[in-house]
């Protein structure tokens, strides 16, 4: 009986730390820049910011609006609001009424 034996290669004793650099190369990479990664977190935060600014003031024009139709509720109803709404929808004046018409300004489009 014989005992076979193979010669090792000068390359067969890096096999295994390379192939466990690239795995860990994989698993950095995707750390950093994949869809959970530390970039695509820091992207998640600023945008969270901008919405939180945009929630700030949708919720604040959301309450003008809300302390304007309380207004209009019965029990509450004031006549110079109801004048207001009624002019506006209506698009009318009075004979003795003068219209003073604002043109948007070329800032505030």
């Amino acid at each position: 009986m014989s005992t076979r034996q193979k010669r090792n290669s000068k390359w067969s004793s890096y096999a295994v730390p390379a192939f466990c650099a690239l795995l860990l190369s994989y698993f950095i990479y995707h750390a950093m820049n994949g869809r959970y990664g530390t970039q695509s977190l820091a992207r998640l935060a600023d945008e969270t910011r901008h919405l939180e600014f945009e929630l700030a003031a949708l919720t604040s024009e959301r309450v003008k609006l809300e302390a304007r139709v309380l207004l209009l509720h019965d029990g509450t109803l004031e006549r110079d609001m109801l004048d207001e709404v009624a002019r506006n929808t209506l698009n009318l004046l009075a004979p003795d009424e003068i219209a003073i018409l604002k043109t948007p300004s070329a800032g505030a489009e």
